[in-house]
């Protein structure tokens, strides 16, 4: 197999936060792995596609059947090193095969928004997954950035984090919608989120 996987950031959603590198790739690849949304915005009729869905066997069948034909270009959201089908990839392929062009997580782009450092924060992931409780137990100066989804939102989380010792006047900044122009940040403490409408698929950074 000597043609690379290439997988591609595309940032955390607004083609602005994309580096010219994931774009000239993405361009320039005849075979396009990608969320529909993605592949919506940057594919081309040349391009041969495969969507990334719940059924993950598909992008990687398609990647083994095209792969020995040129590169395979897999768009990822955010950074491919944070939470991403990396992983996957590696499992299925030879890891001297696949090259990764980074980019900007919601992450990073939350905290960022705080003009907050986070060299020194405990990044989390809540999104299909639920971290180990010590990971999310209080303690003095600690702070928390934590990805969300449906089910562990905004409202869950805040609940959760009171049980694990946070005081109920915790500060919560929600970050929804990450460089999107409808884009809502708003900070307020755990007990009013515990008890407001739930946030999903956002970005909570907890101090």
């Amino acid at each position: 197999m000597q043609n690379k996987i290439i997988v591609a950031g595309i940032g955390p959603g607004n083609p602005d936060y994309i580096t010219p590198a994931a774009l000239k790739k993405i361009f320039a690849a005849k075979f396009l792995v990608g969320g529909r949304r993605a592949l919506e915005e940057f594919s081309t009729p040349n391009q041969i596609t495969c969507p990334i869905t719940r059924d993950l066997d598909a992008p990687i069948n398609f990647i083994r059947e095209n792969i020995l034909r040129g590169e395979v270009v897999v768009m990822v959201s955010g950074d491919p090193g944070y939470y991403s089908m990396l992983d996957l990839l590696r499992k299925n392929f030879p890891p001297e095969k696949i090259e990764v062009i980074p980019s900007i997580s919601a992450m990073q782009l939350a905290f960022a928004k705080l003009a907050l450092s986070w060299h020194d924060a405990t990044l989390l992931s809540f999104h299909g997954r639920q971290p180990a409780r010590v990971a999310l137990e209080f303690s003095d100066g600690k702070i928390l950035g934590l990805l969300t989804d449906a089910e562990f939102n905004s409202a869950t989380i805040s609940e959760l984090l009171m049980n694990c010792g946070w005081d109920k006047n915790s500060s919560v900044t929600i970050c929804a919608r990450l460089s999107y122009p409808d884009e809502k940040i708003f900070t307020t403490t755990l007990a009013d989120a515990a008890q407001n409408l739930p946030v999903k698929h956002c970005i909570l950074i907890v101090r």
